[in-house]
């Protein structure tokens, strides 16, 4: 395939799939509406954070902000501000809805243009990322509704069995791992 071909081709593709990004489903109001064994949900059903009147933030954010510095950070920046690598995901999920995000993550992504070839690795298959997905979307989208601070959560709720249980089952880890 020569050049003209091939940016022929990728100009069809992204022509095609724009209108289906157009139609992505935006997030809702983040306000937690369900308490599932201490995950909670929005009122489309999606995962959300809860923030007490003293501050002490969710079990899954608490989750979310210590898998984000530990898995994404790195390329996008710390609390989720960006970087000069890749874009701030605070901003992201302001306008990409859970689906989207899980979507992306799952797969990966890459964007061709203005001479850039941006690309976000697939992380399917790698249990640190995948066990904690709901957790790492729950702390982005607090950090994208300023419903949390950066740096270092101060208070948080306690881990539930039921939480705990769901965690070891996805990791792998036996009764005594």
């Amino acid at each position: 395939m020569n050049l003209r071909t091939l940016i022929g081709t990728v100009s069809l593709i992204a022509f095609v799939a724009s209108p289906i990004a157009a139609f992505a489903e935006p997030p809702g109001d983040p306000k937690a509406v369900k308490n599932e064994d201490g995950h909670y949900f929005d009122a489309n059903g999606d995962p959300t954070y809860n923030v007490a009147a003293d501050g002490k933030i969710d079990w899954a954010a608490y989750s979310g902000f210590r898998r984000y510095h530990s898995e994404c950070h790195v390329c996008h920046g710390p609390e989720g501000e960006g970087s000069s690598y890749a874009p701030a995901l605070k901003n992201s999920l302001k306008v990409l809805g859970y689906a989207d995000f899980y979507g992306i993550v799952v797969g990966g992504k890459q964007e061709l243009g203005a001479g850039e070839n941006k690309v976000m690795p697939a992380f399917g298959d790698n249990k640190n990322v995948m066990c904690y997905i709901d957790d790492i979307y729950v702390y982005l989208r607090a950090r994208s509704t300023e419903a949390i601070p950066r740096g270092r959560p101060a208070g948080r709720e306690d881990k539930t069995p039921e939480i705990a249980a769901k965690e070891k089952e996805c990791l792998g880890l036996d009764e005594k791992g």
